[in-house]
């Protein structure tokens, strides 16, 4: 098997290391992020807000910094809007539906605003028009969704015959175009675009965390391997397997991962790196 290196995307910066990364992504114009706090924050319903740090570094190296005030999500994902707001939102509501799970943080670090999308987030992926799309994990019947910044709900997979019965969001790829996933239970190729019926293709990886898509091509990222497809009118061919490595070689081992068209960025080792797999390249 023939191995496939990631390209280096980003790096937190050195001055940042004695913090604890409580998350971290790429967002959809490829600036990295990472959540940053002095200690690992109380677990618990009886656990009160927290303040933390975001360390920026965007996609031509410049790095900026943002602090948030009252941060209350204890398993936190994060993404930044394009007019600059930081999302926040807990995977699990942990009884906070009332004071909202999704924090909207303007500018100044300040909750501008909170709702709720329900539990179990396994992705969270804010698009380019500035919508966050949800995939839920835990045989959760949620399955995805699209909601507003504001908290409107604006597309479910729950209401489209075309998506099927979705327990696990297993992969979720968001681009400017479109969102692919790849659910749980039959792992199909799921095309999803506004304003039209989901396009459903047989899969051919059964598990895979994440997934790129170019053209016609697609690339399953399943447990260290690429598997290669080629997507047809009601299927996907399989085409290649590789192994993918860091980049200086070796595996992978812990990661995080962050979806985008034909780019999979990959956070590893203890998060402070992230790597680019581009199935365009």
């Amino acid at each position: 098997m023939h191995e496939i290196a990631l390209v280096p995307q980003a790096r937190l910066p050195r001055a940042h290391h004695d913090r604890h990364v409580l998350a971290s992504t790429v967002d959809a114009f490829g600036a990295a992020h990472w959540l940053l706090t002095e200690r690992v924050p109380e677990r618990g319903t009886d656990a009160g807000p927290y303040d933390a740090l975001v360390v920026s570094v965007t996609d031509d190296g410049a790095v900026e910094t943002a602090e948030l005030s009252a941060v209350r999500a204890r398993w936190p994902e994060l993404d930044r809007l394009p007019d600059g707001r930081f999302v926040v939102a807990s995977s699990r509501c942990d009884g906070d539906e009332d004071t909202g799970q999704v924090q909207i943080f303007d500018t100044l670090g300040r909750e501008y605003h909170a709702f709720s999308v329900g539990d179990a987030i396994q992705h969270l992926l804010v698009d380019e028009a500035g919508d966050l799309w949800a995939g839920h994990f835990d045989e959760n019947p949620l399955g995805i969704r699209r909601w507003s910044a504001t908290g409107e709900l604006l597309w479910a997979s729950e209401d489209d015959p075309g998506a099927g019965w979705i327990t696990d969001c297993y992969a979720l790829n968001v681009s400017g175009t479109g969102v692919w996933a790849c659910p749980y239970v039959d792992f199909p190729l799921l095309e999803i675009r506004p304003g039209q019926d989901v396009r459903r293709r047989t899969g051919i990886v059964g598990g895979a965390d994440s997934l790129a898509v170019h053209g016609e091509r697609v690339a399953f990222l399943d447990h260290g391997r690429i598997v290669h497809g080629e997507m047809t009118g009601s299927s996907v061919e399989r085409r290649d397997v590789a192994r993918l490595t860091r980049p200086e070689g070796g595996p992978v081992g812990r990661r995080r991962v962050a979806a985008r068209g034909s780019r999979v960025y990959v956070g590893y080792g203890p998060l402070a790196d992230w790597g680019v797999f581009d199935l365009s390249a």
